[in-house]
């Protein structure tokens, strides 16, 4: 018996220490699955997954991005959250609610009797700026208004002009804008007051408020009318931030980009480097050092050149940007750095120089070097900025979509070309230009946007009569003349007085550039052509509606 004991021991330890093993190993195996997913999971973009952002920014062919011009998305186009608030720039929309609260404290006021439509209005009574919030609360609804100046005096004794800011509901910015119309105001069977006519976009110049003239506030009148004189937007603060004492530029920590293969590119490489590099400065909690001075690609010039000397506060809002990631000026960096090490030459400034991309943003964290120092001189495309994001940085490094707005100077000229069209059209996204030539990546292009096709087809998506914005490269004025009997066209270039030499945009990039007058270029166009598009109530892309070929050429749909 106990011989027989003896031999079974050895199987059960054996069989106890298989089963041991095997769970060992589903353990070990799970731990190194749940490890992988780990490293490899990461969480999306704001505006989408980053593999998606890759595809559509990184296609390279040939050391430049191959991507559609002609529409450019930024920060405010690209958030999926509510419109985005600043606490210095909170705002509450009027509504219904607020102006019969309004109304509800002056119904113990007496109203005149015998009055009749033409009688002098008191443009002063409240009553006259509570029915123009009505009015306008009915008629823009696209239109979130958020607060009024008190109304004046029109040309006639029944005309009011009122001033008032808003934001259009389709923007996901906290911008405000301004607009100043001219009402008639009439009366009602109990001389309450009613809106009877409102003018187009800025015609209640009386409510304008003053220019400043040589320093005064004057009027427009006399030989000065001729060209505006300079005005700025109260709302825009783009000067630039100074690092102050000494002791504050020692005691920062900087990371600074040397000029690389970017410079002179496409808007939408230009966009997708930037925010790599700024995405890398945050994640090393540093300041970003910027250079404001751009170069802008031959695509978008009228010499078909590339142009340097291009100000970044031109096409993008720089205010935003400084309060939504920490900046400084490259000029002013440069000065204080060498002032810095010309004064304390025996205690100068640490500095990383990173001569390869290939040194990784988590190889630089713990580096404790006042500047970090990316230089990018190796040929392209190994001296493009994005390169640094690539790979297994891609994996720490967000980039702050967030942070780049377009231009508010340019988004006040999309605002008056909406609202001369009273914020109710529609639009057509009409690409031709280069790709409506190249027959072997877009056979049908030409054909489908012809002035007969397009008639056609955008009869079967907008009602006629309706007001039709045309956004296009197109670069013949007269091209869409065969739609102007069936719709109300308007062209960009139908409000080429909203930056010629008698407009606000001029005199304010007049100044921003030191006096010298600043071309409204393609990369202009394209802004103001995309913003104009998404106000649209209707959109008619050439891609989905207007043909059947691939966006980006044969074969990539």
């Amino acid at each position: 018996m106990k011989q027989s004991s003896s031999a079974t021991d050895p199987f059960g330890q054996n069989t106890i220490k298989l089963i041991s093993n095997v769970c060992f190993s589903v353990f070990v195996f799970f731990v190194l699955l749940f490890t992988v997913i780990a490293i490899t999971y990461q969480p999306p973009d704001p505006w989408e997954s980053s593999r998606a952002l890759a595809k559509a920014f990184t296609a390279v062919e040939k050391a430049t991005f191959k991507t559609d011009t002609s529409i450019l998305k930024t920060g405010e186009d690209i958030s999926l959250s509510s419109p985005v608030e600043s606490p210095a720039f909170s705002f509450v929309p009027i509504t219904e609610d607020s102006i019969d609260k309004s109304e509800g404290e002056l119904r113990n006021v007496t109203l005149k009797s015998g009055c009749v439509d033409g009688d002098s209005v008191n443009c002063s009574d409240p009553r006259v700026l509570i029915a123009i919030e009505r009015f306008n609360l009915k008629t823009f609804k696209s239109i979130a208004f958020l607060d009024y100046q008190s109304p004046v005096s029109g040309s006639k004794p029944d005309e009011c002009d009122v001033a008032w800011r808003f934001r259009n509901k389709r923007e996901k910015s906290w911008r405000k804008y301004r607009d100043f119309r001219r009402f008639r105001v009439g009366f009602g069977s109990d001389c309450s007051y009613k809106v009877i006519h409102a003018g187009r976009w800025h015609s209640g110049g009386n409510a304008r408020r003053p220019r400043i003239v040589n320093g005064t506030r004057g009027s427009r009148a006399g030989p000065r009318a001729r060209i505006a004189p300079p005005v700025r937007d109260e709302d825009i603060n783009d000067t630039i931030p100074v690092l102050g004492s000494d002791a504050a530029f020692r005691n920062g920590r900087y990371l600074y980009y040397s000029r690389g293969g970017d410079y002179c590119k496409e808007m939408n490489h230009f966009t997708w480097s930037f925010l790599c590099a700024v995405g890398e400065a945050q994640y090393l909690n540093r300041t970003f050092v910027m250079d404001l001075s751009m170069c802008l690609a031959s695509t978008y010039t009228q010499s078909h050149k590339d142009e340097e000397e291009k100000d970044f506060r031109f096409y993008f809002d720089f205010e935003h940007l400084k309060e939504a990631v920490p900046i400084v000026e490259e000029g002013d960096f440069v000065k204080d750095w060498r002032r810095w090490d010309k004064t304390h030459k025996k205690n100068k400034i640490p500095v990383r120089k990173v001569r390869d991309y290939k040194v990784t943003p988590m190889q630089l964290r713990k580096d404790k070097s006042t500047i970090i120092w990316r230089q990018f001189d190796a040929p392209e495309p190994e001296n493009y900025w994005y390169r640094v994001c690539e790979g297994s940085s891609a994996k720490y490094i967000q980039r702050p979509w967030h942070a780049l707005w377009k231009s508010k100077r340019l988004m006040n000229i999309v605002s008056a070309i909406s609202g001369d069209m009273d914020w109710d059209f529609d639009a057509a996204h009409v690409v031709r230009g280069e790709k409506a030539e190249n027959k072997q990546l877009w056979p049908h292009l030409d054909a489908d946007t012809s002035p007969d096709a397009l008639v056609a087809k955008i009869q079967g998506m907008i009602k006629p009569g309706r007001r039709l914005y045309i956004a296009t490269n197109e670069p013949f004025y007269n091209y869409f003349d065969k739609l102007r009997p069936h719709y109300k066209v308007h062209l960009l270039d139908d409000y080429k007085h909203l930056w010629s030499n008698v407009s606000e945009w001029y005199n304010e990039t007049t100044l921003l550039n030191g006096g010298q007058p600043v071309d409204f270029d393609g990369y202009m166009r394209v802004e103001v052509d995309t913003e104009v598009l998404y106000r649209s109530k209707i959109r008619v892309e050439t891609f989905y509606n207007l043909t059947n070929d691939c966006k980006d050429g044969v074969n990539t749909c």
